[in-house]
């Protein structure tokens, strides 16, 4: 285990447990509810924190880490469980609203419906119900720095006491190992900058800010920076790793095993040390005395953060290297382009698929994401998907983030909006794109609603915006046409995405928080406006652009977006005269350069395909 001064608690608690607990396989989740509030009492604990959250801070997570799946039942990637003597509850966004309901069902814990997305707004409620000078646990290795400091903050009125408990391992028993898959260099004929070139962009910024050492977690960060790939987390190409940089010195904590011969020779070449995953503790621990450690608050866990001896100054600021790897370099965005062409292909392999199939075979969301995920593994250098695509028929649309079961799965007809959001893991980029295929018999509220989401998603690929424009207005140019029927939807515009690495990736994101990041020339970010009717439909229309020199004038330097995403978008169902013609231009432009760049690497039937389905409005 990672954090050696746990494992006697752990023990501990397993032998208050276990005897209570003896068949814990067939643990129901009350009876998960009632071993951890058992060892709430016996530490007299008021409250207890799961986050969905690794000791990496990662969104998506290892087997090992799925806490929350665990206790309560709810697979969402985004929530946090509160538990007290008399309440338990999940806090999670509307993109989850109907999936928590439905998965909560008679399992002790309740829905609680945040009002803005991303925020911790159980800290709030805490402050309302805990008495004064409560004991409030959770595990500090799936705790930000950030978020502890946070909860000390907003609870310090009360005299809110914080300890650390593990009150899962007890009760966990086959627990999914720590994954041990291999790992692998990639060459920088592919990035596109060497590793030494990466860690010395790194030290200038550690030297900018007067930082003797920097501390990394993030696995997307490591893995930018030591040009590294592996198969540690579902959809996401990362290792589990730490790293400590220091002016002379660069150690990467992982299992060494993952490794070839070669690759170990490949970083001990560039002055690398690899060392055991779980020796990071120890090393913090012996920080020179005086040293200054830089790390990032959210991106590291407060188990690590209290490590770090009182001597050592703590410089609390962003990864170098998150601004770094979000700003793409030529090589990168060459790849991505080709990239692009062989997503593109697939993509029109599968709407054709579904255009000739739908009603002469049964197909279903889950048959129909597998066949999608066939046509992309026919192209060169794809690895794998990069999150598990979200194929919803119908009402199924209105869920943003609807993960089709065995039990929710449904045949498709010829009725009714097919949404299918989904993307792609290749050597050479990563993709995510969503479109809505009509099947048939298309009411006026789904085509205008289609139509306005294209409007919206259109607008926010044309803007042009001066230097220092920021995601929350890129957002709110997307949003505007929406807005002037009255209309909006619940999840951000964009995400970041990476160079076959995480598909959310950070710094910048298209939403209406105020995130004071601006978009930089190289950066990739998904634009994907949507319309939900629970019970009805959802529509969502997403492409992924490239943030590009426009034009400089005495009023400024002008950036512009350029369509990276090459795949038809359906309009038998626009209603042209809810659009104008800079969209209708933009739309056309964008068919005829899809059809051109995807159509050499087609046969004459999907050909002939694609010239229908990208004809001029």
């Amino acid at each position: 285990m990672l954090y050696a001064p746990y494992v006697k608690r752990l023990a501990l608690g397993a032998l208050l447990i276990f005897p209570i607990f003896s068949d814990l396989c067939a643990m129901t989740f009350k009876e998960k509810l009632s071993a951890i509030r058992l060892q709430m009492a016996a530490d007299g604990v008021a409250a207890y924190i799961i986050p969905s959250a690794d000791p990496h801070m990662s969104e998506y997570l290892p087997a090992h880490y799925k806490c929350i799946p665990f206790v309560t039942g709810f697979t969402g990637s985004v929530s946090t469980v509160v538990i007290t003597p008399d309440f338990a509850g999940l806090w999670t966004d509307s993109r989850y609203f109907e999936q928590a309901e439905a998965q909560l069902k008679d399992s002790g814990f309740e829905l609680v419906k945040l009002k803005t997305q991303g925020m911790p707004e159980y800290i709030t409620w805490l402050a309302e119900k805990l008495p004064n000078k409560a004991s409030l646990a959770f595990d500090e290795s799936l705790v930000s720095v950030f978020l502890g400091e946070l909860l000390r903050q907003q609870l310090a009125f009360k005299g809110i006491q914080f300890h650390h408990h593990d009150y899962l391992g007890p009760i966990w028993e086959n627990r999914p190992k720590l994954p041990s898959n291999p790992a692998f260099l990639i060459p920088e004929a592919v990035v596109g900058q060497s590793l030494q070139e990466k860690l010395s962009a790194v030290r200038r910024v550690m030297d900018r800010q007067h930082a003797t050492a920097h501390l990394i977690s993030s696995l997307d960060d490591i893995a930018w920076l030591f040009n590294l790939r592996g198969a540690d987390v579902q959809f996401n190409p990362v290792v589990l790793a730490f790293a400590l940089i220091t002016a002379n010195q660069c150690t990467l904590y992982l299992q060494r095993s993952k490794f070839s011969e070669e690759d170990l020779h490949t970083l001990a070449t560039a002055d690398v040390t690899v060392l055991a995953y779980d020796a990071v503790a120890q090393d913090l621990q012996y920080l020179p005395a005086e040293s200054s450690l830089l790390l990032d608050p959210r991106k590291n866990c407060l188990a690590l953060y209290r490590l770090i001896p009182t001597s050592v100054i703590k410089i609390l600021d962003a990864n170098p290297s998150t601004g770094l790897k979000a700003k793409k370099n030529a090589v990168e965005i060459a790849n991505t382009r080709n990239t692009m062409i062989k997503d593109g292909v697939a993509l029109t392999k599968f709407l054709k698929w579904i255009d000739d199939q739908v009603g002469q075979q049964e197909i279903t969301e889950i048959s129909a994401a597998a066949q999608l995920r066939a046509f992309r593994a026919e192209q060169e250098g794809f690895i794998g998907e990069s999150f598990n695509t979200i194929a919803a028929y119908k009402a199924h649309g209105a869920l943003p983030h609807y993960g089709s079961t065995a039990e929710s799965n449904v045949a498709l007809e010829k009725d009714g909006l097919f949404l299918v959001d989904s993307g792609g893991q290749y050597r050479y980029g990563t993709t995510d794109i969503t479109r809505v295929i009509p099947l048939g018999n298309i009411t006026d509220e789904e085509a205008t609603d289609y139509t306005l989401v294209l409007k919206a998603m259109i607008n926010g690929c044309r803007a042009r915006f001066p230097k220092g424009t920021c995601g929350y207005q890129i957002d709110a140019i997307t949003r505007n046409s929406m807005w002037e029927h009255a209309l909006n939807y619940g999840h951000g515009t964009g995400h970041g995405v990476g160079f076959f690495l995480n598909v959310h990736e950070g710094p910048q994101i298209f939403n209406p928080s105020a995130t004071t990041v601006p978009i930089e020339l190289g950066m990739i970010t998904s634009i994907e406006p949507g319309i939900y009717r629970p019970g009805k439909h959802g529509i969502r229309i997403e492409n992924l652009v490239l943030a590009v020199p426009d034009q400089s004038n005495a009023f400024n330097e002008f950036y512009a977006f350029e369509a990276l995403t090459l795949a038809p978008i359906d309009t038998t169902l626009v209603k042209k005269e809810l659009l104008e013609k800079v969209q209708i231009d933009w739309l056309n432009n964008y068919h005829e350069n899809v059809y051109a760049k995807l159509s050499p690497f087609l046969d004459a039937e999907h050909q002939q395909f694609l010239a229908k389905m990208t004809t001029a409005l």
